[in-house]
């Protein structure tokens, strides 16, 4: 059964993808550590630390195009996921701190002993174990997925009906981590990290093994969403994308495809954001933003919703075009972002990836075209030259 899930998985461009970020996972750290820093093929860290960010973008890119590139599901509402699995993973840090914390505290972080909390809350309970922080930023978005669409799907809400309810359930969740009576940390958020797994979360080491664990989950993440939509489930969830209405009528349980890729996208995001906080140092409300998910779409939509690696490239390319353009005009990069979306709507449709993969697929045809009509043409030819 995996044999045959990953021979479906695994198709030319799937492998030269997962081959390029697998020999990024190794590459990179080792250039990092093994070279010194004036050395021409050094990567610093803060390098390593950006584009370790950029594939934990890409993770949650991809886990948008399972939802909205092969079933139609427009979600403004993977932030909160992505957030989900942050705050998961930050929790965990925070109880790494124990009495290195500002006011020296061995069980409740700084922020809960400013507030005059007595004792840790129940939610707390048993992030101080990685296994289990590492579990709950992928089963508390799942959850939150699986009862959001359980009740969204089975009313049949579709369309721009949906992607409000999803940015609803995403602004919602964001005034509720505002406030310091949630017990995450309010504003501020969870920050001052210390250790992961007993390593100093600053070190060159620390970073480059984050670097390359981002690029190993993207890898799994691309060959198992691949898996997904090339199996008879992902032509039976193209299916419904297309023709909803008519694939219910065939007898499939249209609102049960749905929450199985839904959860599966949400616990991506999940993943993604459990990554994600240890490489930027803080995790707070405003990684709930629904501006944030509206972003998703943007780098879904410039690399080719439904070919799964354009995410990943729009991912990479936007934000690596906002580092650029932040530094030199940050005041014009919201109305650059838009107007590349507006740009990319019009002329390219497809995306990065789609236009290129519909150039080569024509090209691939006039050729062949072309060899059946100089075949015909020599044939024609060869009665002739015989008489």
């Amino acid at each position: 059964m995996i044999t045959s899930f990953l021979a479906k998985a695994l198709g030319r461009n799937i492998v030269i993808t997962v081959a390029i970020l697998l020999a990024l996972a190794a590459l990179v750290p080792a250039l990092n550590l093994l070279t010194a820093p004036d050395h021409p093929l050094h990567v610093p860290t803060y390098i390593v630390s950006l584009f370790g960010k950029y594939l934990t973008y890409a993770l949650l890119a991809l886990a948008l195009d399972l939802v909205w590139g092969f079933c139609g599901i427009l979600s403004l509402g993977h932030a909160a996921f992505f957030a989900l699995g942050g705050y998961a993973m930050g929790m965990y840090l925070m109880r790494q701190i124990g009495a290195r914390g500002s006011y020296g505290n061995p069980l409740l972080p700084d922020f809960m002993v400013f507030l005059n909390w007595k004792e840790l809350p129940w939610f707390w309970q048993g992030f101080d174990m990685f296994w289990f922080a590492a579990l709950m930023a992928v089963l508390v978005p799942g959850l939150l997925a699986f009862v959001f669409g359980w009740f969204a799907f089975r009313s049949r809400v579709n369309g721009v009906y949906l992607s409000i309810i999803t940015q609803a359930m995403t602004f919602a969740l964001l005034l509720a981590f505002f406030r310091n009576d949630m017990g995450f940390g309010g504003n501020n958020g969870l920050t001052d990290f210390k250790d992961i797994l007993g390593f100093n979360i600053q070190s060159n080491g620390t970073r480059s093994a984050l670097f390359a664990a981002s690029a190993i989950a993207l890898a799994l993440s691309l060959v198992v969403t691949s898996g997904i939509v090339r199996s008879k489930y992902g032509k039976i969830l193209v299916g419904v994308r297309d023709a909803e209405s008519r694939t219910r009528f065939l007898g499939y349980r249209v609102e049960h495809m749905k929450l199985f890729a839904f959860v599966v996208s949400a616990m991506m995001a999940g993943v993604a954001g459990a990554l994600y906080v240890p490489q930027v140092g803080i995790i707070n409300p405003g990684e709930f933003e629904p501006a944030n998910s509206i972003e998703v779409v943007i780098w879904t939509a410039v690399g080719g919703r439904g070919t799964l690696i354009g995410p990943i490239v729009g991912a990479i390319l936007v934000n690596g075009g906002k580092s650029v353009f932040t530094a030199a005009f940050p005041e014009f990069w919201l109305f650059a972002l838009g107007g590349l979306f507006v740009l990319v709507t019009l002329f390219l449709p497809r995306g990065i990836v789609g236009t290129a993969r519909q150039f080569f697929e024509r090209r691939k045809e006039y050729r062949k075209a072309k060899a059946v009509e100089e075949a015909r043409a020599f044939a024609a030819a060869e009665p002739q030259a015989a008489e």
